[in-house]
Order: structure tokens, then C-alpha cells, then sequence
């Protein structure tokens, strides 16, 4: 069974995310076909343009094809993102490189890469990178299509428009607006500067490409989110507004040549405990513990509350990762101060490198 971009979402922002997509769903569904789908705007659009601006609009969106991959048998990831896995990678350099967005190629045994003419291509996984979510891939014969010039999404504001380009070629291409770029923090133990947020939403957002006008690309899809912009509350009289996060390319632009070469960046190996956590209400709450990862082993439990790290407080995820990560490496142990049920505990966990957790081929 195919595992929906929904059901990506879904197992990067934990189980309150359905509740959160199915509201997102329903807000697509009042508003109309506009928001749900590609528009055909942005093939009159790049006629336009004129020639050379059309092209390179239209080689840009091109660069953009199909990723299939199918899990490991023994994938801690099948439950949340099932054995078949698909979305889209982004033809970025020569010798058939593509990037994409690392979950769909997480603990995964085969990866191909689908052309705009139907034809599959066997790939290899080149890098995962944890810290900022991106993968890259080889293909093993040539995709036939130009690679895209990477941009720079530093200089791009809220209210800039831009291309929103899954695989499939203009027929997948519509345009979005830029309606934040802040600070995001997952629930899963990750965090970035800068995320690009978007709307409308779209659901085909795993791997797809955010494209400036000029035709360069500047951040890669991840999730599909309820609160891109947060709402001002009862008083503003706004609610939240849904759309999609994405990756910005200046995270890839310092690590490319040792993901490359390595597989993975120096700065992305960080402390990991395995905590699924949630913040509410000025606490951070710990919604699921990973099986067989080095919480669960200390003994963190679901429905604990994290009160502190060492001897740093916490109240919200920013402030959780921020403490945990701070000059600390993967091997290290971490002094958690936990409310867990009536009882307030120190527990020692000693945290790993997050892709020791994952399966290999060879851990068959």
C-alpha cells in the first residue's frame, strides 16, 4: 500500500496531525479546487514571459520528477510512513544528482527515480542529513532533464510569489505566496532558522520544489501545516492560516560537498533521545517515546512533563533543542528533569546519534 503525503505529514508532526489535516482538508475542500490543485496559470505565465524567460521557467519546473522508494522489511518507520513511499526529488547537478526530502528515503531498500516519460530509473541514496531534513540521490541512468540552479532563499520576504513545482511537469506546477519564513520546531527532535512558509497548501508537498521567479530554486517541501501564518486569536478575529513548510536551500548550500562525500554533515549529527514531545500551555509534554531508543531505555515515559535540561528550564520546543543541543555531541548524557506522574524525577539518558537508530540494509 502506497503511504499518502498525508500519512508523511502525519508521522513528522505525531498523532495530533490528523486532527490538524483533516481540519486543513476540510478548509480545501470550502474553499474549492483552487486551493487543492496545480493551477494552469503557470503555463501562461511562462509563455509570458517571453523565450528565454518562458524556458528557463519551464527547465526549472522540469527539474522536478517522481521519487519512489520501498522500506527496509525490518523499517522502524513502516508503521508511520509505510512500506511504499512516493513524492518528488529535484534534479540539482550533474552525474544524475537529485535532492528531495530525507523521510521518503529513510531506512529504505530500493529508491527509483520516474522520468516525465513514465520510464523508472534505479537510484541510490547518496545522503541523508538529520539536522536539516534534506536527502540526496543518484540516479543511475540519466533523468534527461536540465538540473535547476540552486538560489538563495535569504533575500525572500513574506508576501513574494513563487512556484510551487511537485513532479509532473507544468500540469503540477501553481504559483504560492511566501507568507512567513521564521523559526520552526518539529515535534520530532528537529528544528531549523528560516523555514519558508506558504499558501495555499497543497498535499503533493513531499520533496517538491519552491521555485523563485527567476527561476531558481530556493527550498524543498516537508510538511503541510495548519498555522503557516499563527492566528491573532479572538481578539485579532483571525484564525490560523494553513499552507506548507518548506526547507530553505541555504541550509543545503554549506553541507552539499560533505553530503556528498560523507553522507551526512557534521552539522547535522546532534545529541538524540528519541522523544516525540509537544508543547502546550508553557510546557513541553512527551507525547510518544521511541521504541528501543535511548529514552525509552532511561525510562522517559509518555505523558511526562520535561521541566529541564541539566540546569536549564524549559517551556517550549525551541527551548528544549536549544539547551539539548548546545555544546553537547551524540554520546553524551543528559541530566532530563521530568514530572512524571505525581513524582518529580532526574533521569540520565544517553543520547546517540539519530542515525545509528535507523536500519540499514545490512541490519537486515
Amino acid at each position: 500500500m502506497n503511504s499518502s503525503p498525508l500519512l508523511m505529514a502525519a508521522w513528522r508532526l505525531s498523532s495530533p496531525a490528523f486532527t490538524i489535516l483533516t481540519g486543513i482538508a476540510l478548509t480545501l475542500a470550502s474553499a474549492g479546487p483552487s486551493l487543492a490543485g496545480p493551477s494552469v496559470a503557470i503555463a501562461s505565465e511562462a509563455s509570458a514571459k517571453g523565450d528565454a524567460e518562458g524556458e528557463r521557467l519551464s527547465k526549472a519546473i522540469a527539474a522536478v520528477v517522481k521519487l519512489k522508494t520501498r522500506a527496509l522489511p525490518n523499517a522502524r518507520s513502516l508503521k508511520s510512513l509505510g512500506a511504499e513511499r512516493e513524492g518528488s526529488a529535484i534534479v540539482i547537478g550533474p552525474n544524475n544528482l537529485l535532492l528531495t526530502i530525507g523521510y521518503l528515503i529513510v531506512e529504505a531498500d530500493t529508491v527509483e527515480v520516474e522520468n516525465h516519460e513514465g520510464k523508472l530509473i534505479p537510484a541510490t541514496i547518496v545522503a541523508y542529513d538529520h539536522g536539516t531534513g534534506f536527502g540526496l540521490v543518484r540516479a543511475l541512468a540519466p533523468v534527461g532533464v536540465t538540473p535547476i540552479e540552486l538560489g538563495s532563499s535569504s533575500p525572500m520576504t513574506p508576501a513574494d510569489s513563487a512556484i510551487f513545482a511537485s513532479a509532473g511537469g507544468i500540469d503540477s506546477a501553481s504559483s504560492t505566496t511566501l507568507v512567513a519564513k521564521r523559526r520552526f520546531a518539529g515535534y520530532w527532535e528537529y528544528m531549523i532558522d528560516d523555514a519558508l512558509f506558504t499558501s495555499p497548501p497543497r498535499f503533493d508537498h513531499s520533496g517538491a520544489a519552491l521555485i523563485d521567479r527567476s527561476g531558481k530554486l530556493v527550498g524543498v517541501g516537508s510538511l503541510i501545516v495548519a498555522d503557516a501564518v499563527p492566528g491573532s486569536g479572538a481578539a485579532g478575529g483571525r484564525g490560523k492560516l494553513p499552507g506548507n513548510m518548506f526547507v530553505p536551500i541555504d541550509l543545503l548550500k554549506p553541507i552539499l560537498d560533505e553530503m556528498i562525500k560523507t553522507g551526512s554533515s557534521t552539522l547535522g549529527k546532534r545529541p538524540w533521545l528519541g522523544i516525540t514531545s509537544q508543547e502546550m500551555e508553557g510546557r513541553v509534554f512527551v507525547q510518544r517515546v521511541q521504541t528501543e531508543s535511548p529514552a525509552e531505555r532511561a525510562g522517559i515515559e509518555q505523558g511526562d512533563i520535561l521541566l529541564a535540561v541539566g540546569p536549564d528550564r524549559v517551556s517550549r520546543l525551541e527551548d528544549f533543542y536549544s539547551v539539548l543541543w548546545k555544546n553537547r555531541q551524540p554520546g553524551d548524557e543528559v541530566t532530563l528533569t521530568v514530572l512524571q506522574g505525581s513524582e518529580i524525577r532526574k533521569i540520565v539518558v544517553r543520547s546517540i546519534d539519530r542515525a545509528q537508530y535507523a536500519r540499514s540494509r545490512s541490519s537486515i
